[in-house]
C-alpha cells in the first residue's frame, strides 16, 4: 500500500495527526487567556481553565471542550476498534487453516427476502468472503435482497417500508440532550447564590421568630424568590441555546448522497438509505453503510476511522467488503448496501461515545480572561464593603433610618446581632454576583448559537464555533471559479473536431462518422455521470459533476445512446479525473478485443500530448506546428471568452501490453502520449448574478478576494474582470495574474514576498492553494479559503476559515472545513464575514454594557458602605439588576443583526483588545454620571426631593426607592447606546430587532411592578409621577451625554495595555492558587 504515501488525501491526514498547521505565527505563550482559533494544544486549555476565576464552574465550561469526556470518547474508541480487529483477526486465522467445511448457514429467508439481516451482519462485519461466495456472490446477494446491480431497488413508498421493516433503518441510537431540570440544576451551582439561600433561610427563620410569620418572612424570603428567579430565568435561556446547538449538530449529521433506484439517480439523506440500495462511489465520498463492491475501478478506501490504521485499502474482488463512515481516498464504484444503522459497525461505535465534548472559542476563553479580572476586582471590593460594615456593625457606628444604634455589646440579642450580619454578608455576597460577570463568557455562546441559526437562513452551515468569530478577522479569501463565482450551470457553446470549427454545434450531421462514433464513445465511457431515459421517450436525465453534464447533454444532441454505447464494450481500468495532471482516461475492451485508451481533460495539456488528429474526412493527419498553432489559437480565443477549455482524445492499445493479474492492472498507468485529437469543446459557465456587488462589498470592507482555479490562465482573467476581482487589463499582469506551475517554482522567502500581489491564480492544484494560504498566513493575513474536492483538504484545514462548497463539496473537503456553504454562492461567503463581525460587534455591545452597570453599582456601594455604613441598592435589587445586566442584556445585545456598517470597517485584529478605547471612552462617561446623579441623591436626596419634614425611615426609603428606579432606568437607556458605541444614531435599525425592543419592554414593565406593587419583597415604596420623571430624565440625560461623548478623540495606544502588567499578575497567582497542593 506504500504508493499511497504521497498522495493529497493521506497528506491530509499527517497534517491533522502532526499539526503541521503554521499557528505558530500568532502564538503568544505569555498570554494565558489565548488560544489558537484550531488545533488549541491540551495543555493550553488546561492552562486557561486553571487560571479563570469560575463561581459556577458546571455553567461556566458547559460550552467548552470536556476534556474528561473526550479522554473517555478516545478509550471507547480504542476499545471498539480493538473489538473490530479482533474479529477480523479471528477470522483471518479460521481462514488460514482452510474451508470450513459446510459451517455457512445457507441463506434464510426474512419476510419478502431471501436472507435474514443477522446473516448480512455477520457476513459484513468478519469481512467473510467464504459467505459472499455461499450466498451466490454479490449477483446471488443482490437477487436475495430483490435489487438489481444496474438499475437498484423500485424505491416506492411499499418498497422502502418492506426494507425498513426487516433490515431496519440508516439511524442510531444517539443519547438526549439534557432536560430543562439538569439546566436548572446546573444553574443553581453557583457558589454565591448557594451562600444568598442559606442567608436568606437564616434570615427567614430569624424573622419568623422575632417578627412572627406575617411580617417575618419578607426579607428572607423575597431573597429567596429573587435567586430563584434568577436560576429559572438563567436555566430558560440556557436551555434555548442547547436546543438550538442540537438543531445545528443534526444539520451537520445530515449527509446527501446519490443512490440508483428505479434506473435513475436520486439524491437522498444518508438516514433514507436501505438495505438492498445501489450507492455509486467517488473520490471524497463516504461509504454511507456497510456493503459489498459491485464493480469499482482503483478504488481505494481510507478505513482509519475504524480500524485506527492508517493504511490505504485497496477493494476489488478479493476484498469487496465496505464499512460505513469510512472514506473513499481514491477512485470510483458502486456498492450494494448490506447493512445500515445500529447494524453496522461505525453505527455501534456512534451510538456507544458521547454526541459532543463542546468546544471552547478564542473569543470565549479572552472573555474568560476579562471575566476574571473584573472578578478579581469585584471580590476585593465585595470583602472591603464586607469587612467595612462588619466593623462599623460590631463598634456601634451603624444606625438604622431612625438614628438608633443597631448593635450595642451587651445589650443586643443574639438572633439581632445575628440577623445584623446576616444583612451585611448578603449584601457583601449579592455584590460579588452583580462585580463577577459570569454572564460574559456565555455572552460569546448566546450570540453564536444566534448566529449559528441566522447563518442557516442564509445558507451558511457552520461545522465549528470558532469560526464563526474568526471569519470576522478575514483579511483575504482565496475562492474557487467555478460554482462559487459562476453559477455551474455549464453548456458546451463552442467546438472544434475534424480539424475545424463546428457549426451547427448541436448536428453530427456535418461530421464524419468514424469522428463521431469515437467522440461519442470517449464521452459515454470516460464519465461518472450518467444519462436516464424514461420509458416515455421525455427528454433525458443528465446527473454528474456540472462539466461531466455538460459534455453528456451535447454528445446526446450528437445522437448518443448511453446505455447501448456502454453495453457495446467493457471498461478495462479507469484512471479518474487528478487535479494534478487535470486528466481523466479509461482503457475499455471492444467486442473484437481492440483496446481503446480514452482521455479527456484540459485542453491545452491534452492537447501537448496529441500527435494526430482526425480530420473531417475520417483521416488520420499528424499534428504539424501550424495545426498545433491553429488549436492553442483556439483554445486562447474560446478562454479570453471566459470559456472552460476541454480536449477528447484517443489512442489505441496493444492488447498484450494490459496486465492479466488484477492487483497489476490496479496500478497500471494509462498510456498517455501519442494521443489523437478528437475534438476541443468551450463551455459556458455564466458568472453569479450579483456576484461582482458582492465582491466590491468585500473589497470595501478590507477583505481582498483572489481567485484559486484550475481553469487556463485566460479564461481565469476574463472571469476575474467580469466578478470585479481584477480591476482592468492593466491588472491582470504578473504577479496579479500568475500561473499555479510559476508559483511553485519560487523558493518559499519569494512567495511569501509576492503572495500579497496575487489577485488570479490559474491552473492551480491543491497544492498550488495550500502554498498560496500559508505564504499569506506568513504575512499575518487571517485567511479563508473555499474548496470542494478531496485534494483541498489541506489546503482548508491550513486556513484560518476552511469554506466548503455544500452542493459540489465531497465529504472529505466537509469534514476538514469549518463552516458549509450550502449553495456554493460566494455571495454567502460575503454574507458570513458580515455574521463573523457581527459576532465580535454583538459582544463587544454586551461589555460595554455590563462593564458600565459593574463599575457603578460597585462604586456607589463602596463609597455610601465606607460613608454611611448602609448601602442604597440592596440584595434584591441588585439580583434584579443583575438579571436585566447578565441574561436579558446578553439577549438583548448579542442578538443584533448585522449591518451594512459592519462592512465599512476594516477587519477586526484577532489580537486587538476586546475593550477598544472608544468603548473605554463610553463606559466610563456613563458610569461616571451615574455613580455622580446617585451618590448625590444619597447623600443630598432628602434635601433636594424635601423629605426633610417626614419621617426619617419613610424618607430613606423614598430616597433609596428612586435610586434603585433612577439607577434601572439608567441601564435602559443605556443599551440603546450600547447599540452603537461608535455610531451617533443609536436609534437605527432598531425595528428590525423585535427581540431588544420586547425585551427593553418586559424590564420596564417589570421593573413598574417591582416598584408599585412588590415593596415588600424588594424594600420599596410607590413613587408618585413627580419621582417616575425625575427617574426617567436621570437616565434620559445619558443619550445626550453619549452624543456628546463621542465627539471626544481617543488615543491611538489601547488602554488595555496599561492594565496588562496588573492582569497578568492576577492571572499568574490565580494560577498558582489553583495548582498549589
Amino acid at each position: 500500500m506504500d504508493d499511497n504515501k504521497g498522495s493529497p488525501y493521506r497528506q491530509r491526514r499527517d497534517m491533522e495527526a502532526g499539526g503541521s498547521r503554521s499557528d505558530d505565527v500568532y502564538d503568544d505563550s505569555s498570554d494565558t487567556f489565548y488560544i489558537p482559533s484550531k488545533n488549541a494544544p491540551i495543555e493550553r486549555l488546561k492552562r486557561w481553565r486553571q487560571a479563570v476565576l469560575v463561581l459556577n464552574a458546571s455553567r461556566r465550561f458547559r460550552y467548552t471542550l470536556d476534556l474528561k469526556k473526550e479522554e473517555e470518547k478516545q478509550q471507547t474508541l480504542r476499545k471498539i476498534r480493538a473489538h473490530a480487529q479482533a474479529i477480523r483477526a479471528a477470522h483471518l486465522f479460521q481462514n488460514a487453516r482452510g474451508p470450513t467445511n459446510g459451517a455457512i448457514i445457507p441463506p434464510i429467508p426474512n419476510g419478502d427476502f431471501g436472507i435474514s439481516q443477522d446473516q448480512l451482519v455477520v457476513m459484513t462485519r468478519d469481512h467473510s468472503s467464504d459467505a459472499l461466495e455461499e450466498y451466490g456472490g454479490v449477483e446471488g446477494l443482490s437477487k436475495l435482497l430483490k435489487t438489481n446491480l444496474d438499475k437498484g431497488i423500485h424505491g416506492d413508498d411499499a418498497d422502502l417500508l418492506a426494507r425498513r421493516n426487516v433490515f431496519g433503518s440508516n439511524t442510531y441510537p444517539r443519547r438526549k440532550g439534557r432536560s430543562f431540570w439538569m439546566f436548572l440544576w446546573e444553574a443553581w451551582q453557583d457558589l454565591t447564590l448557594i451562600i444568598l439561600i442559606i442567608a436568606a433561610v437564616a434570615s427567614l427563620v430569624l424573622g419568623i421568630k422575632t417578627e412572627g410569620i406575617e411580617e417575618g418572612w419578607y426579607d428572607g424570603g423575597s431573597i429567596a424568590f429573587a435567586v430563584i428567579l434568577v436560576i429559572v430565568v438563567t436555566a430558560i435561556s440556557d436551555y434555548r441555546q442547547s436546543l438550538q446547538f442540537q438543531n445545528l449538530n443534526e444539520e451537520k449529521r445530515n449527509i446527501h448522497l446519490e443512490v440508483v433506484r428505479g434506473g435513475r439517480r436520486v439524491e437522498v439523506s444518508i438516514y433514507d438509505l436501505v438495505v438492498g440500495d445501489v450507492v455509486p462511489l467517488n473520490i471524497g465520498d463516504q461509504v454511507p453503510a456497510d456493503g459489498v463492491l459491485i464493480s469499482g475501478h482503483s478504488l481505494a478506501v481510507d478505513e482509519s476511522s475504524m480500524t485506527g490504521e492508517s493504511n490505504i485499502v485497496h477493494k476489488g474482488s478479493r476484498d469487496p467488503f465496505l464499512m460505513s463512515g469510512c472514506k473513499v481516498a481514491d477512485g470510483s464504484g458502486t456498492m450494494l448496501v448490506t447493512s445500515v444503522g445500529i447494524n453496522t459497525e461505525w453505527g455501534m461505535l456512534m451510538a456507544s461515545i458521547s454526541e459532543d465534548t463542546g468546544e471552547e472559542t478564542p473569543l470565549q476563553v479572552r472573555l474568560n480572561g476579562v471575566a476574571t479580572f473584573v472578578g478579581i476586582v469585584g471580590l476585593t471590593v465585595a470583602v472591603f464593603v464586607l469587612a467595612v460594615l462588619l466593623i462599623r456593625y460590631f463598634t456601634g457606628h451603624t444606625k438604622d433610618p431612625n438614628g438608633i444604634v443597631q448593635f450595642r455589646a451587651g445589650k443586643t440579642s443574639v438572633s439581632d446581632a445575628v440577623d445584623g450580619a446576616i444583612k451585611i454578608v448578603t449584601v457583601a455576597v449579592t455584590i460579588v454576583v452583580v462585580a463577577v460577570p459570569e454572564g460574559l463568557p456565555l455572552a460569546v455562546t448566546l450570540t453564536l448559537a444566534y448566529s449559528m441559526r441566522k447563518m442557516m437562513a442564509d445558507k451558511a452551515l457552520v461545522r465549528r464555533l470558532s469560526a464563526c468569530e474568526t471569519m470576522g478577522s478575514a483579511t483575504t479569501i482565496c475562492s474557487d471559479k467555478t460554482g462559487t463565482l459562476t453559477l455551474n450551470q455549464m453548456t458546451v457553446v463552442e467546438a472544434y473536431a475534424g480539424g475545424k470549427k463546428i457549426h451547427p454545434l448541436d448536428s453530427a450531421s456535418h461530421l464524419p462518422s468514424t469522428l463521431v462514433s469515437l467522440l461519442i464513445q470517449g464521452i459515454a465511457q470516460n464519465t461518472n455521470g450518467s444519462v436516464y431515459t424514461p420509458e416515455g421517450g421525455d427528454e433525458v436525465e443528465v446527473s454528474g459533476s456540472p462539466t461531466e453534464k455538460a459534455i453528456l447533454q451535447w454528445a446526446c444532441k450528437l445522437g448518443m445512446n448511453f446505455d447501448a454505447v456502454r453495453s457495446e464494450s467493457s471498461i478495462i481500468h479507469v484512471f479518474p479525473f487528478n487535479s494534478e495532471k487535470k486528466r481523466g482516461g479509461v482503457a475499455i475492451r471492444l467486442p473484437d478485443s481492440q483496446v481503446h485508451i480514452h482521455w479527456k481533460g484540459a485542453a491545452e495539456i491534452v492537447l501537448a500530448s496529441c500527435t494526430q488528429y482526425m480530420d473531417s474526412n475520417d483521416q488520420l493527419l499528424a499534428m504539424d506546428e501550424e495545426k498545433m498553432a491553429f488549436y492553442r489559437k483556439a483554445i486562447e480565443d474560446m478562454a479570453s471568452g471566459s470559456l472552460r477549455c476541454v480536449a477528447i482524445a484517443y489512442r489505441t492499445c496493444d492488447p498484450k501490453d494490459i496486465p492479466s493479474d488484477e492487483e497489476q492492472l490496479t496500478k497500471w498507468a494509462l498510456p498517455e502520449d501519442e494521443l489523437i485529437l478528437l475534438a476541443i469543446v468551450g463551455i459556458k459557465d455564466p458568472c453569479r448574478p450579483g456576484v461582482k456587488v458582492a465582491v466590491q462589498l468585500c473589497q470595501n470592507a478590507g477583505v481582498k478576494v483572489r481567485m484559486v482555479t484550475g481553469d487556463n490562465l485566460q479564461t481565469a482573467r476574463a472571469i476575474a474582470l467580469e466578478c470585479g476581482i481584477l480591476g482592468s487589463n492593466g491588472d491582470a499582469t504578473e504577479p496579479d495574474l500568475i500561473e499555479g506551475k510559476s508559483f511553485r517554482a519560487l523558493s518559499d522567502a519569494e512567495r511569501v514576498q509576492i503572495a500579497e500581489k496575487i489577485s488570479v491564480m490559474g491552473r492551480s492544484s491543491p497544492n498550488d492553494k495550500l502554498l498560496l494560504v500559508q505564504a499569506l498566513r506568513k504575512k499575518g493575513h487571517v485567511v479563508a479559503v473555499t474548496g470542494d474536492g478531496t485534494n483541498d483538504a489541506p489546503a482548508l484545514h491550513e486556513a484560518d476559515i476552511g469554506l466548503a462548497m455544500g452542493i459540489q463539496g465531497t465529504e472529505v473537503a466537509k469534514e476538514s472545513s469549518d463552516i458549509i456553504i450550502l449553495d456554493d454562492n460566494f455571495a454567502s461567503v460575503v454574507k458570513v464575514v458580515r455574521w463573523g463581525r457581527s459576532v465580535y460587534a454583538n459582544i463587544q455591545k454586551f461589555i460595554q454594557f455590563q462593564l458600565t452597570v459593574n463599575v457603578a453599582a460597585l462604586i456607589i456601594n463602596v463609597v455610601a458602605a465606607v460613608s454611611s455604613g448602609d448601602v442604597p441598592l440592596n440584595a434584591v435589587q441588585l439580583l434584579w439588576v443583575n438579571l436585566i445586566m447578565d441574561t436579558l442584556g446578553a439577549l438583548a445585545l448579542a442578538t443584533e443583526p448585522p449591518t451594512d456598517h459592519l462592512m465599512h470597517r476594516s477587519p477586526v485584529g484577532r489580537r486587538e483588545p476586546l475593550i477598544t478605547n472608544i468603548m473605554w471612552r463610553n463606559l466610563l462617561i456613563q458610569a461616571a454620571y451615574q455613580v455622580t446623579v446617585l451618590l448625590i441623591l444619597n447623600f443630598r436626596g432628602r434635601s433636594i426631593l424635601n423629605l426633610q419634614h417626614d419621617d426619617s425611615a419613610h424618607a430613606n426609603k423614598v430616597k433609596n426607592t428612586l435610586i434603585f428606579n433612577a439607577f434601572v432606568f439608567c441601564q435602559i437607556f443605556n443599551e440603546f447606546n450600547a447599540r452603537k458605541p461608535d455610531e451617533f444614531n443609536v436609534f437605527s435599525g432598531i425595528t428590525k430587532n423585535h427581540l431588544f425592543v420586547a425585551i427593553v419592554a418586559v424590564t420596564l414593565v417589570l421593573q413598574v411592578l417591582i416598584i408599585e406593587f412588590l415593596g415588600k419583597f424588594a424594600s420599596t415604596v410607590r413613587l408618585n409621577w413627580k419621582y417616575w420623571i425625575i427617574s426617567i430624565v436621570i437616565a434620559a440625560i445619558s443619550w445626550p451625554l453619549a452624543l456628546v461623548g463621542k465627539l471626544i478623540p481617543v488615543p491611538e495606544t489601547p488602554l488595555s495595555k496599561y492594565f496588562s502588567g496588573p492582569y497578568r499578575r492576577c492571572t499568574r497567582i490565580l494560577r498558582g492558587r489553583q495548582r498549589a497542593p
